[in-house]
């Protein structure tokens, strides 16, 4: 496994912009298909997107489709998740998760690392 750190969470304004981050250590970023889940309170924890080991093919839900996108640094060893035009509705604790294979790419019981999460608020 692989141990994982968000960070870049805060209180921002419906429309706004933030970028998430994920760093990890222990292992090399390059072996690890990467995602972001999120969870908001009373909810089950969702998919919001996914990137593969290359970078080459990435894979959005449908809600966040054209306003996030998912990134990755191998050489840094981080993923991102760069979210536009924020909603009150992506309001949540974001997940970073990583998995060597995955059968997939948006199904949480696929990734074996977990990061604590990082909070997301939109509101006015």
């Amino acid at each position: 496994q692989v141990e994982l750190v968000e960070s870049g969470g805060r209180l921002v304004q419906p429309g706004d912009s933030l970028t998430l981050s994920c760093a990890a250590s222990g292992r090399t970023l390059d072996n690890y298909v990467m995602a972001w889940f999120r969870q908001a309170p009373g909810k089950e924890r969702e998919f919001v997107a996914a990137i593969t080991k290359s970078g080459y093919f990435r894979q959005y839900a449908d809600s966040v489709k054209g306003r996030f996108t998912v990134s990755r640094d191998n050489g840094k060893n981080t993923a991102f998740l760069q979210m536009n035009n924020l909603k009150t509705e992506d309001t949540a604790v974001y997940y970073c998760a990583a998995a060597t294979s995955v059968q997939s790419m948006d199904r949480h019981r696929d990734y074996d690392s977990w990061g604590r999460g990082t909070q997301v608020t939109v509101s006015s």
